[in-house]
């Protein structure tokens, strides 16, 4: 073990901490105390005395009180010294999407994976990555205005119901098709963002999240007792799934096809936003979300980014209900509760606020890991809470964070893009 290793794991490592972990232990002994050792047995009158559970709590508590405090002091000691360097250090995450050694060869072996799926996975499997799929395009719309503008929004399943319910109530009244519904969801997604960002317009952090809330609450309450208009809790049944040519397609042909339409419009989807990301309008939106007071003393139209932030974002919404309404072809407002912004909201922060690859990687995991973790279901709120926590303190950037271009002047005119 080299000097600066001893002197860093001496650095990290204090009887201090011991000290405060054992408290930490003994004082949850003492909370959990009536719960776990005592227990009362009614039919006999006798009272068992658990004192084995005590020890594994104490035991188990100690050892991850300390583990978390070594962890936050490793952290720190981490940022320190990435402040006292001069340049950006990349995780290894990072530094693997922007190599082309490694990034051709995994686009490679990604779509030859996504391609072969269905041929190999049974109809369970394809409806619930087509879910995640959904899920991709939607979350990939919200990162337009969180991720990139910076505007939290609370209330963004709003256009997502708007698209379904476009699909289905045209279907029902004037019998529109699916491919002619999937544009006309994405443009009242987009008519609805603009009035969402109109009078908001002055509004910024929490008292925008509350806005955004209350407009979501308002669209799933108008569907709910307008009965007249959206058929109210009964919901609306028996929407027709996406046509093939005329064809006749099977329950699990459907499926089949229904997911690969979801691959093209992800794709579709990415291509967009990564453009936008790289253009004009995107470079405006960063400089938003940094600062807004220097953003529009630079003389960027401050109204006119918020509103394209907020109807684009909501366009991807709109778009992504029509293909949700086509696939379960039955809606109801309960389908469109907080939860559902909840989780949307997740994939983009605990992917990476900004990066589409971590945005994308967010919302696998949090629709894919709870179906196929189901024998854990009791258990899955309390992972998901501790998983959101570990995240926003070791890592609040997502699990790949966006990367801020650095550029490094060494002599002359040359210049590095780290």
């Amino acid at each position: 073990m080299t000097t600066s290793t001893k002197s860093m794991a001496a650095s990290l490592f204090h009887w201090d901490e011991v000290k405060k972990s054992l408290l930490t232990s003994l004082w949850f002994m003492f909370l959990t105390f009536p719960i776990i050792v005592i227990r009362v047995n009614t039919i006999y009158q006798t009272v068992e005395w658990r004192w084995h559970r005590m020890v594994f709590v104490g035991v188990g508590v100690f050892f991850l009180s300390f583990l978390w405090r070594f962890l936050i002091r490793r952290k720190e000691a981490g940022i320190k010294k990435a402040e006292e360097g001069d340049t950006q250090r990349l995780t290894l995450s990072q530094r693997l999407i922007k190599d082309p050694r490694f990034v051709r060869p995994g686009i490679v072996v990604v779509a030859i994976a996504f391609l072969v799926f269905p041929l190999i996975s049974s109809l369970y499997q394809i409806d619930i990555m087509t879910t995640a799929l959904i899920y991709v395009v939607v979350a990939l719309g919200l990162n337009i205005v969180i991720g990139l503008a910076g505007l939290l929004d609370l209330g963004y399943v709003a256009f997502y119901a708007v698209g379904a319910y476009a699909y289905a109530l045209l279907n029902y009244h004037f019998g529109i098709s699916f491919w002619l519904a999937l544009p006309i969801g994405g443009a009242l997604g987009f008519v609805f963002g603009v009035l969402l960002g109109f009078p908001v317009l002055r509004l910024r952090g929490d008292y925008l999240a509350i806005v955004t809330l209350g407009f979501g609450e308002i669209i799933r309450l108008i569907l709910e007792n307008w009965n007249e208009f959206s058929f109210g809790p009964s919901g609306i049944a028996n929407i027709p799934r996406p046509g093939f040519f005329g064809m006749t397609l099977s329950l699990h042909q459907n499926h089949i096809y229904i997911y690969y339409l979801m691959i093209g419009l992800a794709i579709f989807t990415i291509f967009v936003v990564r453009r936008l990301q790289d253009s004009r309008i995107g470079r405006a939106w960063m400089a938003l979300r940094e600062d807004e007071v220097a953003c529009q003393a630079m003389g960027i139209n401050k109204t006119r980014t918020k509103l394209s932030a907020f109807a684009l974002g909501a366009t991807w919404a709109g778009m992504g209900g029509v293909v949700f309404a086509a696939k379960t072809t039955f809606i109801n407002p309960a389908s469109f509760t907080i939860w559902e912004s909840v989780i949307i909201l997740c994939c983009v922060v605990l992917g990476g606020m900004g990066s589409i690859v971590g945005v994308i990687c967010g919302a696998f995991a949090l629709k894919l890991l709870p179906e196929y973790f189901r024998a854990f279901s009791e258990y899955r709120m309390l992972v998901f809470g501790m998983v959101l926590v570990i995240m926003m303190v070791f890592r609040p950037g997502g699990i790949i964070s966006d990367v801020r271009k650095i550029y490094l002047f060494e002599g002359g005119n040359k210049n590095s893009e780290k």
